[in-house]
């Protein structure tokens, strides 16, 4: 029997895709050396739940459609995430190279290097996303194997067991200067340091707890009904603990760089601040107590995410250059309206694109995955 569709997944993911346009046009306003810290904050701070969260929706959306108490087919299951994941994840990686490379002067890289960028995700900054997606892909059947004997206590263990690897991972001064120290030659300095880009060890954590929570869909319904002031107080105490972090660095002598680059969502309160964001924002999605009118602005939103994420950077790094060019610095008011922008053009962009794929099925399918039979919303789950 085929279960009925949840929008929270829809919702949830437009939700990240504009946080994650947030992160990177807060990167850009970083450069105006008068930066406001408070919208700092809002651009790199607030939304740090955006990545993450991506992996709790898509486990979430795989283990809904599946019966773990079933045969897994792993043959057809990765045959149909290579087209959704794989064929975009090239496609638009040789589109940024080639982008780099014709517009911006960059070399074009060689064979090997080209292995190197593919393999690390470092042919556009938010690339390495499907990296990892694509390795939680291929290791499907151990988390499979894992959601159906993990219980409650296990899911605290694998907490605590998460907060500690990416403390070591993130902060660990030792680990660090061991990398650092490596020639550059060496084999083993690439894959140490971009580990960040491919190691699924940093977020096994929220996507399982997406799978599990799927597969007990029916408790997670009830804690939901049951638990809603929790779940809401929940994302406000930890995102005031990410926020106070924030701003504990900057008032202690970090620079607003510094600051984002540790207060992120890796550190202790930014783990717990994605694991609220993610049930918070299910809860209000699922038992929605908001107008109406609202719902097809977030499904719009979400349909077109996918696209809107490959191709912001297109966006973005277009008007920056044309911004700097113009001779004017990233004020607080021209990066709001950046923002506003990137995420209207970004958006048509994609309903655009979409609409051609119908006549040009190639277009959908190197850009999102999809055949031009498919009407449904481009989905990497």
């Amino acid at each position: 029997m085929k279960k009925p569709r949840l929008a929270a997944i829809e919702y949830i993911r437009g939700i990240s895709m504009m946080g994650v346009i947030g992160i990177h046009v807060g990167s850009q306003y970083l450069e105006n050396p008068s930066a406001n810290l408070h919208l700092v904050a809002l651009f790199d701070v607030f939304t740090r739940f955006s990545v993450p969260i991506f992996f709790f929706i898509s486990a979430f959306g795989l283990f809904y459609n599946l019966d773990i108490k079933e045969p897994f087919d792993y043959k057809g299951f990765m045959k149909r995430r290579f087209r959704t994941v794989l064929i975009p994840y090239i496609a638009w990686s040789f589109f940024y190279i080639i982008t780099n490379s014709v517009f911006h002067g960059a070399k074009f890289p060689s064979a090997l290097e080209l292995v190197r960028l593919f393999f690390f995700g470092l042919t556009q900054y938010h690339l390495y996303f499907l990296v990892i997606l694509l390795w939680f892909y291929l290791l499907m059947p151990c988390w499979i194997v894992m959601v159906r004997h993990m219980n409650r206590k296990g899911m605290a263990l694998l907490l605590l067991l998460q907060i500690g690897f990416n403390y070591v991972s993130s902060f660990n001064a030792t680990l660090y200067y061991f990398i650092a120290d490596l020639p550059d030659d060496s084999l083993l300095k690439p894959f140490l340091a971009y580990r960040l880009n491919y190691w699924v060890f940093h977020y096994i954590f929220i996507f399982l707890l997406g799978g599990w929570l799927s597969v007990h869909i029916l408790e997670f319904q009830k804690f939901m009904q049951e638990h809603r002031t929790g779940i809401c107080l929940s994302f406000w105490l930890t995102l005031a603990a990410l926020l106070g972090y924030y701003y504990e660095l900057i008032f202690s002598g970090a620079t607003l760089l510094e600051a984002i680059y540790t207060a992120h969502q890796l550190c202790p309160a930014g783990v717990l601040y994605t694991i609220a964001a993610s049930i918070f924002f299910f809860t209000i999605f699922t038992y929605q107590k908001y107008p109406d009118f609202l719902n097809p602005v977030f499904s719009l939103l979400g349909r077109h995410s996918y696209f809107s994420y490959l191709a912001h950077p297109v966006f973005l790094t277009t008007y920056s250059i044309a911004l700097a060019r113009s001779g004017h610095i990233m004020t607080a008011p021209l990066a709001i309206l950046m923002y506003i922008v990137v995420l209207c053009s970004v958006m048509l962009a994609a309903i655009l694109c979409r609409r051609i794929g119908k006549y040009i099925p190639i277009l959908n399918l190197l850009s999102i995955g999809i055949s031009s039979q498919k009407n449904n919303a481009a989905k990497i789950t």
